[in-house]
């Protein structure tokens, strides 16, 4: 039986809602989902485009947000941002077109002329698509893929450590130890420069 939590208010819009209660809002209203896709699609595109090039970005993400509203029972109401919850299920998507991201990163790494003042100061431990071009697509192409997934959703994503955790399963531990070795790893590949900032905070 439906609970009555689960179905808006007359006077209550899916805008006002965070992303937990409008999930859970949804079970009972399946359109009101779509508030959650206007919200965070974007956002999922770039992160797809960025991964594997804009030609696969569209499908990736339509297939991103069928499987968010196919699996919307089983979220974890405590998380009033779905933003992590998207990210897990976006890497997973993602790994399905592991070759593409491998060809992209390859090609990428060819480049062999980078843009002058390739590291902007004022998000001085961000890296970019645009940034660091072709050192980073040459460092993607010699880490796993497990670490590749870390470490983008930490520096594009801009997850937190515990909300990488919760996107990919894994304990906060995890997590940190993991990307202490990427660090070191990564920073090399990229001469010095460091591609973390210290863990977000969101406030």
């Amino acid at each position: 039986m439906r609970e009555d939590r689960d179905v808006v208010g007359v006077q209550e819009k899916p805008e006002t809602l965070d992303d937990s209660t409008l999930i859970g809002h949804s079970l009972g209203d399946p359109e009101i989902f779509a508030e959650l896709f206007d919200r965070h699609a974007d956002e999922i595109h770039r992160y797809a485009a960025r991964r594997l090039g804009p030609e696969l970005a569209e499908d990736v993400t339509g297939e991103v947000f069928l499987v968010a509203f196919r699996s919307r029972g089983r979220y974890d109401r405590s998380w009033p941002d779905a933003r992590p919850w998207l990210y897990g299920i976006a890497t997973k998507v993602v790994a399905q077109h592991r070759r593409s991201e491998r060809r992209r990163n390859q090609a990428m790494a060819k480049v062999s002329v980078e843009r002058p003042g390739t590291f902007d100061e004022r998000s001085a431990d961000r890296v970019t698509a645009e940034q660091l071009q072709p050192r980073l697509a040459r460092a993607l192409t010699r880490i796993s893929a497990g670490e590749r997934d870390l470490l983008l959703l930490v520096a594009w994503a801009d997850l937190t450590y515990e909300e990488a955790a919760l996107a990919l399963g894994v304990p906060v531990g995890t997590v940190r130890s993991r990307l202490h070795r990427l660090r070191v790893k990564v920073r090399r590949a990229l001469g010095g420069t460091d591609p973390f900032a210290e863990e977000p905070q969101h406030g």
